[in-house]
This record gives C-alpha cells, sequence and structure tokens, in this order.
C-alpha cells in the first residue's frame, strides 16, 4: 500500500514551483502525466467560482497533458506574442496539507503566491491563490493527475499564464 505523505507532497509542490521559475519546462512537464487536467476556474460572483469547465467560463482549462505541451511549446518558440519576453517568476507555496489519501492517490491543498516581474514594462505584480491537487503514484513517482487554482486576486493586470500560477 502506497499512502501519499505530507513529504511527498511538499517535494512535488516545491519541484513544481522551481521548475518554472527557473524555465526547466520539460522537468515541469514530467511531473504530468498524459491525462492530467489543470483548471483556473473564473469567477460566478464575489463567493462562488464555476464547477465545470465544460459548460462555464474558466480562465485556463487543459483537459490533459497535450495542451500544457503546447502552451509550453508556444512559450518556447517565442510565438506567444503576449509572453514576451517572459515574465520572471517566484512561486512560494505554503500551507500544504494531504487533505485525502487512498493507495496511489491522494488529494493536497496549498496556498501559493507567485511574484512576477516583467522586465520590458519594469513592473512586477503577485499572483495570489488557493491549490488543490490529485496527486498519483505512476511507476513509483508522485505525479500531478490534476490542479486547480482558484485565483483570489482574478483582476488581471496584463497577462496571466500557466507558468505564473
Amino acid at each position: 500500500m502506497s499512502l501519499l505523505t505530507i513529504e511527498q507532497a511538499t517535494a512535488v509542490l516545491y519541484a513544481e514551483g522551481l521548475a518554472l521559475d527557473e524555465r526547466r519546462w520539460e522537468d515541469w512537464l514530467a511531473l504530468y502525466p498524459a491525462d492530467a487536467r489543470y483548471w483556473v476556474p473564473s469567477w460566478k460572483s464575489e463567493t462562488e467560482t464555476t464547477a465545470d469547465p465544460d459548460r462555464e467560463l474558466s480562465l485556463i482549462y487543459y483537459e490533459s497533458r497535450d495542451g500544457l505541451e503546447d502552451r509550453i511549446w508556444r512559450l518556447k518558440s517565442g510565438l506567444s506574442v503576449a509572453s514576451n519576453p517572459l515574465r520572471r517568476t517566484a512561486h512560494v507555496v505554503s500551507n500544504i496539507l494531504v487533505s485525502e489519501t487512498s493507495d496511489g492517490e491522494g488529494t493536497v491543498k496549498a496556498t501559493g503566491v507567485v511574484h512576477v516581474h516583467d522586465p520590458k514594462r519594469k513592473t512586477s505584480h503577485a499572483f495570489c491563490g488557493l491549490y488543490e491537487y490529485r496527486l498519483r503514484l505512476v511507476d513509483g513517482r508522485w505525479l500531478i493527475a490534476a490542479k486547480t487554482v482558484k485565483l483570489l486576486n482574478d483582476n488581471i493586470p496584463a497577462v496571466l499564464d500557466i507558468y505564473m500560477l
């Protein structure tokens, strides 16, 4: 039986943030299995986010790793005009808790702040949110089977992208 521990969950979340900050895109993608879901719901009201990415508006939604790979390809290629030049980021993840665990799978909740600096405009801001991950044990490694970010400050100053969350 393989139950997810807080140490294992923390290691995955920290590895994800550092890979994004260092722009190690392939290392970041390696944390996601092929069927991974990545979702940033939009807000319906001041207290409620959308609940169904297939029927309601989302800020970001990829139903599989293929979408994440395509986004990374665009970032690396320079073809994403909105992300050129790439913003510099510093991910801070805290309050990590394993909320549910079963054999080979676990749910993790965390709080995060990502500091973003735009070198072109010489401006900085921060995105903050509540994270929920579903981690799955695949070939002896804990991978991110699903990531949901409830973005608390959704008044986006310029650009929002996967590497900023």
